[in-house]
């Protein structure tokens, strides 16, 4: 039997049954050699009438706790909850294990003609055989959950994996290249010495994004670089025309964020902001480090009465991002002022450990943006 095959036996519903009847085959075997194998004046063929007959005591016990405590409450995390439920139908149990003798059992193997037959009342060692049935089904439950969840976990993976790297794709967009490499050819033409800073600032982001990107993580100061290089690039298109204000703040070693957060909002303010003005464009970009609080404020002029993009593709991706990796850890502003925009994010970072913690930065971490004339 294949790999696939035996898959599709242990975790697919259309075996359920099999699967049941073959465990309680082995069940009721196992048990009767054990009692004859303890010296029990039974053979072992009566053995196997008498654990076959248990059978449904075993199931009545143990399957509320196979099919409910397990799932609802011991994977979910619920743990003092499961061991008070396994305490308190333990107790249930011993009801269960007197009133199946008297009421089913005996009554059955006396119909039978059947002789030793045991005596009503409570018996220690039927309670154990019967909490002990009803712990095998309960850890094999257990671990093949715990297998599914894994195994769904890993798909979750691989598959966030995937849309990350379509993310990626779509995070350098073609604009940016175009203008980019356009720049770098007409600084060429004119020899100009700022060519090879410019072709290495554009390889350093490029590598950046394809390799460095493939970690859930990366250091802040690399992050904060690439976007340095990036504005050193788009700025190049606007000379002296462009008025930008570059201020990082706080200690920003030994701390991680997710990879090209904060980019496309840069991307955002060149794209729809600055290269749609006609007056004299600006752009203030501030970043600082609060203890482990980062507070990023990136504005930007526009026009008017010029509607801002906030919904485009590479915000939404934040956005979603933002709500998978920092739930509950992250405010993000977006706010269009008339005559230009801001975005404000606040995220909590750790030292070192690439863990986050749950608090959010106070909301009034930055002062209203400076005004130019």
């Amino acid at each position: 039997m294949n790999k696939f095959l035996q898959n599709e036996f242990i975790f697919s519903p259309r075996y359920r049954v099999w699967r049941h009847l073959i465990y309680w085959t082995f069940h009721i075997n196992i048990w009767a050699a054990f009692w004859v194998f303890t010296g029990t004046p039974l053979s072992y063929g009566r053995q196997l009438i008498n654990m076959t007959m248990w059978v449904p005591a075993f199931i009545v016990f143990g399957y509320p706790l196979v099919y409910g405590a397990i799932p609802h409450l011991l994977l979910k995390g619920r743990v003092v909850e499961f061991f008070v439920v396994l305490m308190g139908w333990g107790a249930v149990g011993l009801y269960i294990d007197e009133a199946y003798r008297s009421y089913v059992l005996i009554p059955a193997q006396e119909a039978m003609g059947l002789t030793n037959i045991l005596p009503r009342g409570p018996l220690a060692f039927c309670y154990l055989c019967m909490t002990t049935s009803a712990a095998s089904p309960m850890i094999i439950r257990f671990f093949k959950l715990w297998t599914i969840k894994q195994r769904d976990w890993l798909q979750a993976q691989q598959e966030k994996i995937t849309a990350e790297l379509q993310l990626l794709k779509s995070q350098v967009r073609p604009h940016f290249l175009f203008n980019t490499l356009n720049n770098i050819y007409s600084f060429a033409l004119d020899e100009s010495p700022k060519t090879p800073e410019m072709i290495t600032k554009l390889s350093s982001l490029l590598h950046y994004m394809l390799h460095d990107c493939r970690s859930d993580q990366v250091k802040l100061e690399k992050e904060i670089d690439i976007m340095r290089n990036y504005v050193d690039l788009e700025k190049e298109r606007y000379g002296t025309n462009l008025k930008l204000s570059w201020n990082v703040q706080g200690e920003i070693r030994d701390k991680y964020i997710a990879p090209l957060l904060m980019l496309p909002f840069l991307e955002n303010a060149f794209k729809h902001g600055t290269s749609e003005q006609l007056g004299k464009p600006w752009l203030v970009v501030e970043i600082s480090m609060l203890e482990d609080s980062l507070l990023c404020r990136f504005s930007n002029s526009k026009d008017e009465g010029e509607r801002s993009e906030t919904n485009g593709i590479g915000i939404n991706n934040v956005k979603k991002r933002l709500e998978l990796i920092y739930s509950g850890r992250y405010e993000l502003n977006i706010e269009d002022e008339g005559d230009f925009f801001v975005v404000q994010l606040q995220l909590r970072l750790s030292q070192v450990t690439k863990m986050y913690i749950q608090k959010t930065a106070p909301a009034n971490a930055f002062e209203p943006a400076p005004a130019y004339n």
